[in-house]
């Protein structure tokens, strides 16, 4: 707006002289009795005695109407400029009036801000784009900077409009391009990035090694993998009849390959516990998996099958594990074969520990009659090893100091309590098979040795 005014200043200077010059011409040089060459001559009045005061006057009335003229010229020259520059005016505020009214749209607290005067709107837009770069400044420093409130509601509109523009600019340019895969990072990965985050890792960097997640638990037992009640009711009524527990059947179908939430026909699932039945599957489940399928793998499998949804309940199987949490509880906590210290009883009663680690304790005492638990949460230090979290403070893990009244302290020796302990626990299904198993034996999978754990079996989920 300057730089026009000052072109507008300079060439109403240029045409007032390029005036001016014209009109001196035309005053002090002859041709003007030109113009009167096609009206009828007039009569001539004799010539005064002094015959200089005619010409005189002839030149003072060329004058005054040359300057008449530019008087005139300069009017309507100043007079069209002073136009221009009010419609100038008027569709810059229709521009501004605009923009504000889109800006204050989304809101009924802003529809005053159109009401802002045309000297006002420049000045809100300077402030407004002032503004803008100094909260820019101020986000990326790392000091926490205090922003003083705005009590101009237009330089608020305006500001939300240069926002609004902004935006809308953006989304224009980036249309029609494909995002790249890495753009979309989670928040865990830009505050890992930053070092805000410790990364959890398991208790020792070995190839067995487990990464902690800050997220639930998911459920052991899917929807996938849950018994339909239908066929859950059968399988008791029938298991009965022939005098055979229900969860060595299931097991013997289940290690036999029969998934799905309906693993057996009804007149397949009655032939089944009848002939278990009749291998004396009642007296001695190995034994009868074993007359059944003569393969001493697939009778261990089974055996370990039947602990584990003996531990876990029928209603676990049917609706799912985590639904049985509170009576899980319950139970390990009166359960005679279960010691566990004080502060792990109140860690259990404090509801802290995951589910699998209470189907995992249940699951061991229906194996070996007795279970001495040493550690939970409580009583644990926080790291596993300088800078990694412990598995025990999500109450994700379990410390088994005996089996059966036998220490694992001094009884890790091949073909000991703590192998068979450790097979066993190889041998849960699915979701149940813990990521960590750590003595001083390691059989692969997820076990594996470590010296500081002689004394106990470490269980990690």
């Amino acid at each position: 707006m300057p730089r026009r005014n000052s072109l507008t200043r300079r060439l109403l200077r240029h045409l007032f002289l390029v005036s001016l010059a014209g009109c001196l011409l035309a005053v002090f040089s002859r041709g003007w009795d030109e113009w009167d060459e096609d009206e009828e001559p007039k009569p001539q009045k004799p010539a005064p005695s002094a015959g200089v005061e005619p010409a005189r006057k002839g030149k003072t009335r060329r004058f005054a109407t040359a300057f008449t003229f530019s008087v005139l010229f300069f009017a309507g020259l100043a007079l069209s400029a002073g136009a221009g520059n009010e419609v100038r005016a008027l569709l810059e505020d229709g521009a501004t009036a605009q923009g504000e009214a889109a800006s204050t749209s989304t809101t009924s607290t802003e529809t005053d801000t159109t009401a802002t005067t045309t000297d006002e709107a420049p000045a809100a837009v300077v402030h407004a784009t002032k503004l803008q770069s100094r909260v820019s400044a101020a986000a990326a420093k790392p000091t926490l900077l205090t922003a003083k409130p705005l009590t101009n509601r237009a330089t608020v509109g305006n500001l939300r409009a240069v926002d609004r523009a902004a935006k809308q600019s953006a989304l224009k340019r980036g249309a029609g391009k494909r995002s790249h895969p890495k753009a979309h990072k989670t928040k865990h990965q830009k505050l890992r990035k930053h070092g805000k985050v410790q990364p959890l890792d398991a208790e020792a960097s070995l190839p067995g090694a487990t990464v902690w997640l800050y997220q639930d638990s998911p459920d052991p037992t899917p929807p996938a993998a849950r018994l339909r009640l239908r066929f859950a009711r059968e399988l008791v009524a029938y298991s009965r009849q022939a005098h055979v527990d229900w969860a060595f059947v299931l097991a013997v179908l289940r290690a036999d390959g029969h998934n799905g939430r309906v693993p057996a026909s009804r007149a397949n699932l009655r032939a089944l516990s009848l002939r278990l039945g009749s291998f004396g599957g009642r007296a001695n489940s190995w034994a009868a998996a074993l007359s059944y399928s003569s393969d001493t793998s697939f009778a261990d499998r089974t055996v370990a099958l039947r602990h584990f949804y003996r531990a876990v309940g029928m209603a676990s199987l049917v609706y799912g594990l985590r639904s049985q949490k509170k009576d899980l509880e319950d139970r390990v906590l009166h359960d005679d074969r279960l010691q566990i210290y004080p502060g792990g009883r109140q860690d259990i009663a404090a509801h802290r520990v995951d589910v699998r680690v209470l189907a995992a304790m249940l699951y061991l005492a229906g194996t070996y009659g007795q279970v001495t638990v040493s550690c939970l949460i409580s009583g644990h230090h926080l790291y596993a090893r300088p800078g990694h979290i412990s598995a025990h403070i999500y109450g994700r893990a379990v410390d088994i100091a005996a089996l059966g009244n036998v220490p694992i302290y001094g009884h890790q020796q091949p073909g000991g309590v703590t192998e068979q302990a450790v097979r066993s626990l190889l041998m849960l299904p699915g979701r149940m098979l813990p990521a960590q198993i750590i003595s001083l034996l390691g059989l692969g999978g997820p076990s594996f040795p470590l010296a500081n754990h002689y004394d106990h079996i470490h269980v990690g989920y």
